[in-house]
C-alpha cells in the first residue's frame, strides 16, 4: 500500500518519480563527454524524499557516477539536501524551492582521505511537465566553480 505523502513534502511532489535521459559534461583538462542518466525521487510518508541517481557512458553503458540521499523541506521555499557519492564525498546543501525550480548550494563538503578534492557543488533542477532539466557546477581545490554537467531527463 502506497504511504500518504507527508504534507511538508507536498511542495516537492513535482520531483516524484523516475526520470531518465541524457546529458553532456565538461571538465578542465578533460574531453567533453555525453552520458545517460536516471534519477529517482520517492517518498515513504515521512518529511523527506529519498533520492538516487546513476549515470553511464553513452558509448558503451559503463557505469559513470552514483549518488544517494535525501531532499528535506526546511520551511516555506527552503530545502536541505544530504547526498553521498561513492567517490568518498558527502555533500550537504541548502537552497530554495520556487514553483518547480530547486536551487542548491553546498554548505559543507566532507571527503574521505582518498576522495577527489571537491570543495563546492551547486545544483539547479527545473521541472516543466514531464521534463526535468538540471545543471551542476563544481569546484575543486585548484579549480574554481565551473559548469560540469547538464542534462534533460523525462519522466518514465
Amino acid at each position: 500500500m502506497e504511504p500518504v505523502l507527508h504534507p511538508s513534502v507536498e511542495p516537492l511532489a513535482f520531483l516524484l518519480g523516475t526520470w531518465k535521459g541524457e546529458g553532456d559534461g565538461v571538465w578542465p583538462g578533460a574531453e567533453p563527454f555525453h552520458y545517460g542518466e536516471e534519477m529517482i525521487f520517492e517518498h515513504v510518508g515521512e518529511e523527506f524524499l529519498m533520492y538516487s541517481q546513476r549515470s553511464w557512458t553513452a558509448e558503451d553503458g559503463s557505469p559513470l557516477h552514483f549518488e544517494r540521499g535525501f531532499f528535506h523541506p526546511a520551511g516555506p521555499g527552503r530545502i536541505e539536501v544530504v547526498l553521498a557519492h561513492p567517490l568518498g564525498i558527502v555533500e550537504v546543501s541548502e537552497g530554495t524551492v520556487e514553483g518547480t525550480v530547486v536551487d542548491l548550494a553546498s554548505t559543507k563538503v566532507e571527503l574521505t582521505s582518498t576522495a577527489s578534492p571537491v570543495t563546492d557543488l551547486r545544483r539547479r533542477i527545473e521541472v516543466s511537465g514531464d521534463v526535468l532539466a538540471y545543471a551542476l557546477r563544481m569546484a575543486m581545490r585548484d579549480i574554481e566553480l565551473t559548469g560540469h554537467v547538464t542534462a534533460e531527463l523525462r519522466r518514465v
